[in-house]
């Protein structure tokens, strides 16, 4: 967001100037009463800034201005859309089940299909992992997804797809943009007319529900092995994954999930989960003890829009993000064949998949966080048949390739629950398989700690002391080296992160990050201990340490 100090009698003239033209009667009577009660902190709060277009695309909370998700902002970000695919090209629209998804996507159709391109939209409320697929199975130029994923039940997200012909040079089709398509269309965003200006079209469609069964169909092509006896407990949170996956594992021979019945249906509102994210302290518990109550082997979640996949033991916890990450890795390299493999992970991810990948004789690939560079991580005549991320996003492929560029908490919910119906056919868990990867690879102990302020000058202000003041150790443990991302390394794109490597009494990594969505500092933290004797006691070892990391951290963010 930018913006600059305005006088209020600027922003009530443009909040009326807004309130002349916006198209939608919900946000115009919302900036009416707040004009007449001369709520000029709202105001200022509203049309201060405006949501600024990036490789995300456009997030943030719902209501009437330009800094906020409303049907003026969405029209306006169509168009952008529509000039950067230019005329006739063909762009599918997905949505998810929040509050306005589906108004926000009939919006973009007719923008487009104003614009003289062809507006696909797909058959209803859909995972995000449904609309990437669409974009490659239908050839389009390009895809937009009304997500704002895991965001609290206020907000709402605009993301933008690269399609087989969408902007000028040779891209992946069915990935997230990366630049200089943002700036493209953020360009474009700004130099489209106001929005009651911009042309409408009426000659758009909507794509058969048979795109979503090829999407199912496309999934067989994982590497899924062949054990099937599983008693499998599921939350969609209360978003969209839930009638997909259970088709999908129907379609692929395993039982119908045990879905937790008062998380199964779409609610914008997320009742039982405000902030319905598998990774924030407690959204699990329900799941968890649901899964004990109907005996399951294996209890999974995907956030609302299904991109991202959390698994866990009924009775004991759920894993980490990285630890499902190395136990696909190695399921994944166990059954697919040839010298051209490689994977790839991200650089706040576990060090462990570059041993995983060494063992298997592949090359391991490292990104900037987000799956719009995972999955370009690869080199020509390379076959990416795994990336991940920390923050429980999986891309998956077999022999065939890659059913999706991007995220799918669907496709990698049908590889986990292979995987663990493989175990249980031998007597074990995941937890077991962890032992097995720690005697293996030593044991990579990893956790998360966050700055949240409203003060992005704050954030700024501790990246720069690191910079100025570099530190020597953290938490007891010495600094051997430290990375900073900002120029660029290795061939990565800029980034705002710095990385430490430490040493003392273990091995590990620091790594620091702003959001690129939220207000926060991201602090990953890395322990790894070689295991001589008891993983349990390597776990306990571990946690001290990576306590002592976070104190570290925290000590780190109150001085900054």
């Amino acid at each position: 967001m930018t913006g600059r100090a305005e006088e209020p009698a600027g922003l009530r003239e443009r909040a009326r100037d807004w309130l002349r033209r916006d198209p939608d009667p919900q946000t115009r009577a919302e900036l009416a009463a707040l004009l007449e009660a001369g709520d000029d902190a709202a105001l200022a709060d509203r049309f201060g800034a405006r949501l600024e277009f990036g490789t995300a695309g456009l997030r943030g909370e719902l209501g009437a201005g330009p800094n906020r998700m409303n049907r003026a902002t969405v029209a306006r970000a169509a168009a952008g859309v529509a000039a950067w695919a230019g005329p006739g090209a063909g762009v599918v629209i997905g949505y998810d089940a929040r509050h306005r998804s589906a108004d926000f996507a009939r919006d973009t159709a007719e923008v487009l299909a104003g614009a003289g391109c062809r507006a696909l939209l797909l058959p209803g409320a859909l995972p995000t992992p449904v609309l990437a697929y669409a974009v490659r199975r239908t050839g389009a130029a390009a895809g937009v997804m009304v997500t704002a994923s895991h965001n609290p039940a206020r907000d709402s997200g605009y993301k933008v797809y690269r399609g087989a012909t969408g902007g000028p040079g040779p891209e992946p089709a069915g990935a997230q943009i990366v630049p200089p398509d943002d700036a493209l269309i953020s360009a474009a965003i700004d130099a489209a007319p106001p929005v009651d200006l911009i042309p409408r079209g009426g000659d758009w469609a909507v794509l058969p529900d048979g795109v979503v069964e090829d999407y199912i169909a496309a999934l067989g092509g994982l590497p899924l092995g062949e054990e099937r006896e599983l008693r499998t407990a599921y939350t969609p949170l209360h978003g969209v994954g839930g009638a997909v996956l259970g088709r999908a594992f129907a379609a692929h021979g395993f039982a119908p999930p045990l879905t937790v019945p008062e998380q199964a249906d779409p609610d914008p509102d997320f009742p039982t989960a405000p902030f319905p994210n598998p990774e924030e302290p407690g959204v699990m518990d329900p799941a968890m003890r649901y899964a004990e109550r109907t005996g399951a082997d294996l209890v999974i979640a995907n956030d609302p829009d299904a991109d991202r996949l959390a698994v866990g033991v009924p009775g004991r916890r759920m894993l980490t993000g990285d630890e499902l990450g190395g136990l696909l890795a190695e399921y994944v390299l166990r059954r697919t064949s040839g010298p051209d493999r490689s994977v790839a992970t991200t650089i706040v991810s576990a060090g462990l998949l570059p041993k995983i990948a060494a063992a298997h004789g592949v090359r391991c690939a490292e990104a900037l966080t987000g799956f719009k560079w995972l999955v370009r991580a690869v080199r020509p005549g390379e076959r990416q048949v795994l990336c991940y991320e920390e923050a429980l996003g999986y891309c998956l492929g077999g022999d065939g390739g890659r059913p999706v560029l991007d995220k799918d908490g669907i496709g990698a919910a049908l590889v986990a629950a292979a995987l663990a119906a493989e175990a249980k056919r031998d007597g074990r868990t995941l937890l077991d398989l962890l032992d097995d990867q720690a005697r293996s690879y030593g044991l990579h102990a990893t956790a998360q700690s966050s700055l949240r302020t409203r003060d992005s000058g704050q954030i700024a202000g501790v990246m720069r002391g690191l910079r100025e003041r570099p530190p020597d150790s953290f938490g007891g443990m010495a600094v051997e080296e430290a990375e900073d991302f900002a120029p660029g390394l290795r061939g990565l794109p800029p980034t705002d992160a710095l990385r430490y490597r430490l040493s003392g009494p273990a091995r590990g990594r620091l790594t620091l990050r702003p959001s690129g969505t939220e207000p926060k500092l991201k602090a990953y933290l890395e322990v790894v201990l070689p295991v001589a004797g008891e993983v349990e006691e390597a776990r306990t070892r571990a946690g001290e340490r990576l306590e002592e990391l976070k104190g570290a951290v925290a000590e780190l963010f109150r001085a900054g």
